[in-house]
Formats: structure tokens, sequence, C-alpha cells
């Protein structure tokens, strides 16, 4: 018989893995048959996302800084913030809300006369991945090579990727390496105002890491930059569509997509599990983890914990706005973006491209309403999110 992790895995709960989370949570730490120990509790999954015994080392397909650990990830994450963000660039991202707006409008100004679309391919996938390229400064004509790459490297993610899947996810990972090599050469010779022109016109960075580091960084970049944005914004619309009267209040105070966001991030995550490794023995929940196991922390059950957040299953943004509802600040932190060291880089991005998204679809198209619900999904359980969202409106409003 399969076990509640097992069946979390199949394809066949991939639509709603939600009941199978509680049902994994009544045992907080529970050791498959492969050895590996699965985490599914709130405060346990953040106690190991800061235990300096948990590894991130080799356990991360994606590689880059994500696949290091202190004192070498603070220094590499350090450098790579210094053109990304405070207290070095603070105002790269907020710079980048025009030129998403732009992009954002000119996507659904292709929709006037439709009546249909596929929010994944006309708008969640295009949308991040033009941004990513004009942040890091690869052109955006290249999206169909990188694309393939991006599909067999995420494929090589998760505990169900099979052998085949890893050894492709390897040839990708290194004939992305062989283009950015390239790209970087470029941005040396010729720099723009881009941020891998920054990086290589920058002594100090180049100092602080080697050649392959900042070959792998820059493919993480583009791929994480990209891959989790999209299942964000196509699982914001969604429930938003499923709970319809709040793209209404949307239109009407546009500032509440904030916290419809930061809600998004812990009722449907876009990064479902973690990986870690014990570095030591390790007590926790009752249980001993041994030294040398993978540890899964399964984030997406720990936002849902009932015993860290109220009604847990209940889509309700207001938790976050905490001076109208009053909910305590604890339950406003999710594990939307991880913890830890490893806390999502590029979370800043991530949350402006998907306030903006869903604030122009909420106010520019008239009556939407999903063609399909469920929708198909992804095969990753890992990167969850549908793989075509099928919706219909009226009109697009000018």
């Amino acid at each position: 018989m399969a076990t509640v992790f097992e069946q979390i895995l199949d394809y066949a709960n991939r639509a709603d893995p939600y009941p199978l989370y509680r049902q994994l949570r009544t045992t907080p730490v529970v050791r498959e048959a492969d050895g590996s120990y699965v985490v599914s509790r709130y405060r346990d999954i953040v106690a190991l996302l800061h235990d300096p015994r948990t590894s991130s080392r080799d356990v991360v397909t994606l590689g880059g800084f994500i696949s290091t650990d202190p004192p070498e990830h603070d220094q590499l994450r350090r450098v790579m913030n210094r053109h990304y963000g405070p207290p070095d660039t603070p105002g790269r991202i907020d710079r980048m809300a025009p030129d998403l707006l732009d992009i954002v409008s000119g996507l659904i100004d292709r929709w006037s006369g439709r009546t249909e679309v596929d929010l994944v391919d006309d708008f969640a996938y295009p949308l991040p991945v033009t941004a990513i390229c004009r942040l890091l400064g690869v052109p955006v004509e290249d999206e169909p090579r990188f694309h393939a790459w991006a599909d067999a490297i995420v494929e090589g993610i998760g505990p169900q990727a099979s052998p085949e899947a890893h050894l492709h996810a390897g040839d990708a990972s290194a004939e992305m390496g062989r283009y950015f090599a390239a790209l970087l050469d470029a941005h040396q010779q010729m720099p723009g105002g881009d941020l891998l022109s920054a990086i290589v016109t920058d002594d100090r960075t180049r100092n602080a890491m080697s050649r392959a580091e900042l070959l792998t960084t820059a493919s993480l970049l583009l791929v994480a930059g990209h891959e989790t944005t999209v299942n964000l914004i196509t699982n914001g619309m969604l429930t938003l569509l499923r709970y319809p009267e709040l793209l209404d209040r949307i239109r009407r105070e546009p500032d509440f997509v904030i916290p419809i966001v930061e809600e998004l991030l812990r009722y449907e995550p876009p990064v479902h599990m973690l990986v870690r490794k014990a570095l030591d023995d390790i007590d926790i929940a009752d249980t001993t983890i041994a030294a040398g196991a993978t540890i899964r922390l399964v984030l997406a059950s720990g936002s849902r914990d009932p015993d860290h957040v109220r009604d847990p299953d209940r889509f309700e943004p207001d938790r976050h706005n905490l001076q109208s509802m009053g909910f305590s600040p604890e339950e406003s932190q999710h594990l939307g973006f991880g913890g830890g060291v490893h806390h999502c880089f590029g979370a800043p991005l991530a949350r402006l491209e998907t306030q903006i998204a869903l604030t122009e679809l909420a106010r520019r198209l008239e009556n939407p309403r999903l063609l399909a619900d469920p929708p198909p999904y992804r095969l990753n359980p890992v990167l969850r999110g549908p793989r075509h969202l099928p919706i219909q409106f009226d009109r697009v409003r000018a």
C-alpha cells in the first residue's frame, strides 16, 4: 500500500494534495522506505530551515549558491546581492515596475477581439521570462533555447525524477553553462545596464567568485527567476477565479493585491517541497533523523498547519492585513519563499510581478471565468502549478 507521501507524489492527486497534507501532519516526521525523512509541521520545518546541521550541498539540482552552505553560501549571495538589492542597489527591482506594467499591458492588449486564452501560454509564462531576461540582460529571442533547458532541469527536480531525467538535467545545465559563458564575455566587452553586466564588470565580484560559480549562478537566476513565478501567477488567477468577489475587490482597492499575493504564497505556493541533508543526528518531533539522511521539508503542508494559522484551508487575504482583522503577526508568516539562509533570492521581483499581473487581469478582463476546474497540472510535485489554465471572458477593457 502506498504511503501518504507516495500518494502526494502520485499525479492523480496533483490538483488537490491538501487533504493528504492533513494526513501527513498526523505523524510530523515520517521515515520513508528509501531512508528519507518527510517533515510536514510548520514549527519543525522552520526549525530545520534554520538548523546549521542541515545542508543544501549537492541536493538541489538547480545549482548555484542555493546548492552551497555557509560560509560559502553567504559570501556568494552577498556578492550577487550587491547589484540586486539593498543596501548597495536598493532600487533595481522597484525601478522595474513601469517596465513590468508595459509587459503586462502588451500581453493583455494582444487579446483584443478574443474571448478565450490559455493564461499559462499567453500570459503567466511570457511575463516572467521577459522580465528575467531584461533584468539579467539575456536576449529574449533566445527563449526557445533556454525554455528546453529549463524544462529538462525542472524535470530533474524532485523525488520522482528518473535517472534519465537526472541525466537530461545535467546535459541541459552544461548547455546552459556554455551559453552563459559566451553571453558573459559579450557583456564584459560591451556592458549595458543589466544585472549580468554589473556583475562581470565589477572587480570585487570577479575576485570573489570563480568562473564556474558565476556561470552556475547565472543559470540559477534565469531558471528559478521565471519557473516559480509562472506557478505563482497561475495559481493566483485560478484562486481568484474561484473567489470572484476578491477580483472585484482588487478593482475597487488596488492595494488589496498586496495581502492577496501574501495569502497566495501561503495557500497555493509555487514550491511545495525543499530538500536538505542531515550533517549530524537531529532530534525533532520525538524522532531522530540520522546523519546523512535526506530530509524533505513539505513547505505547502507547513503553511496550512492549523497549529500555526487559524482556519488554514480558507483563502483569507485579510489575515495579512493585521490592523483590520486582528490576526497575530505569526499567522501572517508563511513558507512560500522558504526560510533561513536560503530564503528566496528573487522574492522581491516575484512579488512585484504577481501584484502587477493580478491587478491588471482583474482590471481589464470583463467577467473572467474558468473553462476547466481543476485544470491540467504540471507533472512535477515540487514546482506545482497548472500546465494550462484556459479562461474565458466577455471582452478586454481598454
